[in-house]
């Protein structure tokens, strides 16, 4: 058998196998293949590989030097669909970024400093840029420390992001708002294509568990509905059907201090959380007036973190403004944690 040398991490409300690209196939055809062999796709509990049974569970990042002058490292995301056999890089993950700085210093691709080391990262996907501050005490990786994030039990060291610009136009139209399948919505791309709808706009109050808003049959066609329309005019390539892009992201007053409320869809699942990216584009649309985040939320002092609430708790993002009418948004940045679970050499079913 031919093994695969990999690492098994957590990052941030995430969880999937971390990979060198030499340690996989170039041809994306046969590193699909291999991928969903790896973590045990198509099956619904994937049961023969290295899969969680879940989207938040079964996710590839796949680490290489970079050859760009503003970055370290490369990072190519994929999702590996669990009861599919469908691997996608449609979209980055701004959870499973946390995990690549730690891993980028463990293999050697970036020196740790001294108490601190920063790792600056290209997004495949997406060609953003990021930089991770992460904690290397005496320089090594340490993964110990206080920071604790919602919708993860325990603490950690902290892992401090910070999400450069994105060269794609904040508002896709060129709007606040925008009727899409009959809906006010805001389509902005801060990080993650996004569509933003309220919730009570869809006849929800917004605080709902992600299985019940799930098993809603109304909702889950009517949100189809308006993914399909918003893809088109937010320019995406391929289909609704290949990519999960865009998210839709159900947006309510805020119920316990934060800044606003809620519910994403990934896109046929609701997240237990908020992906990083896609809440980074809510936090910004919350600072930009007239948006429909903006008009249910507590807006915060322009020196506060916006508070975006989730169903397992909430996550704080710093969101830097530029001048402008609307105002540009210059970074955005957020605290995540991880955490090395395993190192191990997998073997793939055949």
């Amino acid at each position: 058998m031919t093994g695969v040398p990999l690492a098994l991490m957590r990052g941030g409300t995430s969880k999937g196998i971390v990979v060198l690209a030499d340690d996989v196939p170039a041809d994306p055809a046969a590193r699909d293949d291999l991928l969903l062999r790896l973590l045990g796709s198509p099956d619904a509990r994937q049961i023969d590989g290295l899969g969680g049974a879940h989207p938040l569970t079964s996710k590839v990042a796949v680490v290489s030097s970079s050859a760009h002058d503003d970055a370290d490292v490369d990072y190519l995301f994929l999702q590996v669909a669990v009861d599919e056999p469908v691997v996608s890089t449609s979209q980055t993950c701004g959870n499973m970024l946390a995990a690549v700085g730690p891993f980028a210093v463990l293999r050697g691709l970036v020196p740790a400093g001294g108490s601190a080391t920063e790792v600056r990262v290209r997004l495949v996907n997406t060609g953003a840029l990021a930089t991770l501050t992460l904690r290397t005490p005496g320089g090594r990786v340490t993964f110990e420390g206080t920071t604790a994030i919602s919708g993860v039990p325990g603490t950690a060291a902290p892992v401090e992001v910070a999400l450069a610009p994105s060269s794609a136009p904040l508002l896709p139209t060129g709007a606040v708002v925008d009727r899409v399948a009959g809906a006010p919505v805001t389509l902005i791309d801060a990080g993650m294509p996004s569509v933003l709808i309220r919730a009570d706009d869809l006849g929800v109050r917004g605080d709902e568990p992600p299985e019940a808003l799930e098993s809603d049959d109304g909702l889950v066609a009517r949100v189809a509905a308006i993914r399909a329309e918003a893809f088109e005019r937010l320019g995406l390539t391929g289909t609704p059907a290949s990519t999960t892009t865009p998210k839709i992201v159900l947006v309510s007053s805020p119920a316990d201090r934060g800044s606003v409320r809620t519910r994403s869809f990934i896109p046929h699942r609701v997240h237990e959380a908020i992906g990083v990216l896609g809440a980074a584009s809510v936090a910004a649309a919350v600072r930009l007036p007239g948006t429909v985040a903006a008009d249910v939320a507590d807006v915060p002092a322009s020196s506060d973190p916006v508070r975006v609430e989730h169903p397992t708790g909430y996550l704080d993002l710093y969101v830097d403004t530029s001048p402008g009418d609307p105002p540009g948004i210059a970074a955005v940045r957020v605290v995540r944690t991880a955490r090395l679970l395993a190192e191990a050499t997998a073997y793939p079913r055949p």
